[in-house]
């Protein structure tokens, strides 16, 4: 009785964070940001779908810790590693550009410093340097 009780509770728990998650997302307008940045308004609905498709498939990888190298081969596995972490790069640059642009953050920043032509460097710059460090912390994590 108590695992059900305790396997609810883990539904449940896990259902509201996911929830605020999402919130979270979309109430600083990522998602509408990417939809109006690429000009796909009409394929809303595919959006939706692959945002759900997605969540879900990685909660479902993150919680049964699924080995790849049993499923497909080695260059395989390496291909889908190397797109995964794209995209999961690009995901996590769009939501915190999205998150400083709800904040106002980094146009008053470059605003102040008389340096709005030199944005997208910045913003490279960002990205490169989240990049190199992501590189760094993996290879040392799997060198010891």
């Amino acid at each position: 009785m108590m695992q059900v009780f305790l396997f609810f509770l883990g539904l449940c728990s896990g259902g509201i964070i996911a929830a605020g998650l999402f919130s979270f997302i979309v109430s600083i307008g990522v998602i509408s940001r990417v939809i109006d940045k690429t000009h796909t308004e009409k394929h809303i609905r595919l959006f939706e779908m692959f945002l759900a498709a997605g969540a879900t498939a990685g909660n479902l990888l993150n919680l049964y810790q699924v080995a790849m190298h049993q499923w497909v081969s080695y260059p395989v596995s390496i291909i889908y590693l190397c797109v995964q972490g794209i995209t999961a790069g690009i995901f996590a640059g769009v939501l915190v550009m999205a998150l400083a642009e709800t904040l106002n953050a980094l146009p008053i920043f470059c605003r102040n410093l008389h340096m709005m032509k030199g944005l997208k460097y910045v913003i490279f710059f960002l990205a490169l340097g989240k990049g190199t460090g992501a590189i760094l912390d993996f290879m040392i994590s799997a060198a010891g």
